[in-house]
């Protein structure tokens, strides 16, 4: 049996930036990702210092340390505030090696933790992703259903297959 590779979350650095163009520059990755694909490393260091640094809980997926991945907890707003939404990227070196599904554990279990206030994290999973739906029932997930044409991407209208996890009772 392989040993399982060791993984730890961490926030970002801005000297993360090579390593995060290793993997956001990488159209297989951000194919279902509703952000574009990096193409410049200027890029990458702007979202860096604006968009991660200033999420509530954006952190790197990293193996000794070098980020290979990134996973997020967005909390919602208003009446949805008790609701959070997980999203991942993860280099395709570490695809089918329990990277993903770890990590998306790790981020259930500390956002819960640290975001006390939520109830609920949803992934929201495009329909062709069965990569993905798999991580997450995995991770414990329960499938909830299929949002016909729900987000509009990178030119198009998307299936979204939701996913749950609530905080024990």
């Amino acid at each position: 049996m392989l040993k399982p590779i060791e993984i730890t979350l961490r926030p970002f650095k801005i000297s993360d930036v090579d390593d995060f163009m290793g993997w956001a520059g990488d159209e297989s990755v951000t194919k279902y990702c509703r952000w574009n694909t990096f193409a410049s490393r200027d890029d990458a260091v702007a979202f860096l210092k604006e968009v991660i640094k200033s999420h509530p809980w954006y952190r790197a997926i990293c193996v000794k340390d070098r980020p290979i991945g990134s996973i997020y907890v967005m909390p919602g707003t208003g009446k949805d505030e008790r609701r959070g939404e997980i999203g991942y990227a993860i280099s395709a070196k570490y695809w089918g090696k329990g990277v993903a599904t770890e990590a998306v554990k790790i981020a259930v279990a500390c956002a819960f933790k640290e975001l006390k206030y939520l109830d609920r994290i949803e992934g929201l999973v495009f329909y062709e992703n069965k990569a993905s739906q798999k991580v997450l029932e995995k991770a414990g997930f329960i499938r909830e259903g299929l949002l016909r044409k729900y987000f509009f991407v990178k030119g198009k209208s998307v299936d979204i297959v939701v996913f749950s996890t609530v905080e024990a009772y």
